[in-house]
Formats: C-alpha cells, sequence, structure tokens
C-alpha cells in the first residue's frame, strides 16, 4: 500500500502543478488593463463575418459594439440563413444609425455540413474582400480595440488569432456556474496549452490570415469536422502554422442560465472533444478538484495523516488560486463564486461520462449526432 500512496501523492502533485502552472500563464496574458491599444501604424484591412439567428438577451448591445470599434478600415457581414429572422430588423436599424461602417446584410443558407453555424458563415467568407477576416459569434461582445488586440497576437508562424469566451454579467447562480467553467476553468487550460504550443481553435472569436484556410480548401474546407474549431485546428497543424490567443479574452455577457441550458452546452463540447481530439479528450477525467482532492486524501490516509484535512487543503488552494486569477484578470467574482466553483467540479466528472456514453445533442435546434464522425475517425 505504501507504493500505491507515493504513487497517488506523486500524482496529486502533478496535477496541482499544472493546475497551479496553467493559472500562473494565464494570469501574466489576461491581466486586466484598460481597452485602450492603439491602432497599428500601418493597419491592415480587416473583414467582420458575424452569423446571426434570432435575438438574445445582449443582441443589441453586442451588435451595435460591432459598428463602434476603434479600428479605421474594417467592413461588417452579419449573416442571416431565414429571411424572416427576427434579428433582421435590428440589424438593418444599426445601419441607418452608422451609415459610415461598411456593413452588408447575407441571407441565405450555403449547406456544406451539419454544422449550422458553419453554413451560416460561408456566404460571409465569400463576400469578405480582405486578407484578414473574423469570425465572431452574435453572443460575442467586442470592445473598442478588438480588432487591433487580435492583431497583436500574430506572429510570423501564426495563422489563426482566437479569444475564447469570458462569461460576464452573470445573473442567479447557474449563470456563475457557467463563468466557473468558462473563465478561470476552460481560459487557464487554453492558455496552458498555448504555453507548451499546443494552442487549439476555438470559434467564439477567430482572425484568419485568409491566405491559409484558402489553402486547405477555402471555409468548406472546416465541414471535415462537426465542430468547425477542431476542423481548424488541424487545418493548421497540417501547415507547421499556430493557433495563438489574444492577451486580454473578450467578454460574452451571460444574463440568467438554467443548469439545464450550462449542463447541455458542456456536455456538447465534450462529445465533439471526445471525436475531434480523443488523445487529448481523455484525460479530462483528472479536470477539476475532485482528483487531486480524492489523491491527496487517499495518500495522507494511508500515510496516517488527516485526510479530510488534507482534501480541504488542496481544495481551498485550488480555489484560491481561481479567486485569485479571477481577481487579477478582472473576470466575473461575487459571493456565489465559490459554490460555482464546486458545483462545476461536481458536474465535470458526470459530463466526461456522459460525453463518453452518449452520441447525440441537439444544437442551434437541430438534432445532431457526433457516431457518424467517430466511425470517420476510426476508419480514417
Amino acid at each position: 500500500m505504501t507504493v500505491v500512496a507515493y504513487i497517488c501523492a506523486v500524482w496529486c502533485l502533478a496535477l496541482l502543478v499544472l493546475n497551479f502552472s496553467a493559472m500562473f500563464v494565464t494570469a501574466r496574458k489576461c491581466r486586466a488593463r484598460p481597452r485602450d491599444l492603439p491602432v497599428p501604424v500601418t493597419p491592415p484591412p480587416v473583414s467582420l463575418v458575424r452569423p446571426l439567428r434570432g435575438l438574445e438577451t445582449f443582441s443589441e448591445e453586442t451588435l451595435r459594439a460591432s459598428f463602434e470599434l476603434d479600428y479605421p478600415d474594417y467592413e461588417l457581414l452579419f449573416c442571416v440563413q431565414a429571411p424572416h429572422d427576427p434579428i433582421i430588423p435590428l440589424v438593418e436599424r444599426l445601419f441607418a444609425e452608422y451609415p459610415d461602417i461598411p456593413a452588408r446584410l447575407l441571407i441565405g443558407d450555403d449547406y456544406v455540413s451539419a454544422n449550422p453555424k458553419l453554413n451560416n458563415c460561408v456566404k460571409g467568407w465569400d463576400a469578405a474582400k480582405h486578407r484578414h477576416v473574423v469570425l465572431a459569434d452574435s453572443n460575442a461582445l467586442p470592445p473598442r480595440d478588438y480588432l487591433q488586440t487580435m492583431l497583436a497576437a500574430f506572429r510570423d508562424d501564426t495563422a489563426l488569432v482566437i479569444s475564447m469566451p469570458i462569461g460576464s454579467r452573470p445573473e442567479g447562480f447557474w449563470a456563475n456556474v457557467e463563468c466557473a467553467v468558462l473563465n478561470t476553468f476552460q481560459a487557464r487550460w487554453q492558455y496552458g496549452a498555448e504555453a507548451i504550443g499546443i494552442g487549439f481553435a476555438q470559434g467564439k472569436n477567430m482572425m484568419w490570415r485568409r491566405e491559409v484556410l484558402d489553402r486547405a480548401g477555402g471555409i468548406r474546407a472546416l465541414a471535415a469536422e462537426i465542430a468547425e474549431d477542431a476542423a481548424s485546428t488541424k487545418i493548421i497543424r497540417a501547415q507547421g502554422l499556430k493557433v495563438r490567443l489574444v492577451d486580454m479574452p473578450f467578454e460574452q455577457p451571460l444574463g440568467r442560465r438554467t443548469a439545464r441550458e450550462v449542463y447541455s452546452r458542456h456536455v456538447r463540447w465534450a462529445r465533439l472533444r471526445r471525436v475531434t481530439f480523443p488523445g487529448y479528450f481523455v484525460p479530462e477525467f483528472m479536470n477539476g478538484s475532485f482528483a487531486p482532492v480524492f489523491l491527496g486524501a487517499y495518500a495522507a490516509l494511508q500515510f496516517e495523516g488527516g485526510a479530510a484535512l488534507t482534501a480541504g487543503a488542496i481544495l481551498a488552494s485550488l480555489y484560491g488560486g481561481e479567486m485569485l486569477l479571477a481577481r487579477i484578470c478582472g473576470w466575473a467574482f461575487n459571493w456565489r463564486s465559490p459554490f460555482a466553483l464546486l458545483a462545476r467540479d461536481v458536474m465535470l466528472p458526470v459530463m466526461f461520462l456522459d460525453a463518453c456514453l452518449f452520441d447525440d445533442f441537439v444544437w442551434h435546434g437541430n438534432e445532431m449526432t457526433v457516431r457518424d464522425e467517430e466511425e470517420t475517425t476510426t476508419a480514417g
């Protein structure tokens, strides 16, 4: 039993080191600053493509922000699939309010994959005029220095710059759980992956060097995977290039969330990761506090120490690190947040098992499955 106890203790320590290293990297990259990054001396023109579907709680704010960017040369391309979508009158009203911003509304559906968002983006990509093209979800809130922040992350080996969503303005407990997943959890692992050279695309805010994707066949090449961000990552790696993250990620205002909405959204992403990056998905069973707490408590018990005290100390150190990270980065944190962190860590192993056992999900009202994707991956 002593050998097992030593293994558990070392494993626990390794997990803690990984967690705190990722928090440290994220704190350095995401330290809060004023949103006033200057425009480059020779700013390249940019095309900003925003796929839309229906009215959301913050639709007017997030779309209006697209017209108020502190950048001299960009075009806006709003993409809608249905001609009677309720978002269209809002877009047309914004066109009238900002006549000096080059903007177009593109209506129609180009079916290239089972991914409804990708289908909606195709016409925007085809219509984009510029070398740098941003694909930004409708619920992402771009700050005034949005485009220069993304451009600042480019290096010679960079194909794509992304910003994951940072949850803001949570209302109620489950919106705080969403923040606990998005902010101090997913963001820290994204920045940790980038730090060791394996950055992943994430579809919320993506700025492409257009020629990179065009070399692979254009935006339709993203239909090779059920998730466009997974396809993006693989296309970029195949060309020996990198995905990089912005230094201060952009917010996504949340409002209210239900338990069902939070769980279904994140288990859907877990299923997609299972079939698109299985090698990276498998270690996810160690995510959250459960594994280090269990391993540390078991080792302490075997060494005749205080298992409960050890578990409490590990939990307090991890959550204390997350609270400090949120404060450094200026991310949402309130009295509900510690309870939200605990609820998240209870959910994570359940979602991992769920993602392993089931294939089907609903995305934007479309019933979908990862089964066909998994069979294709296995056959390949």
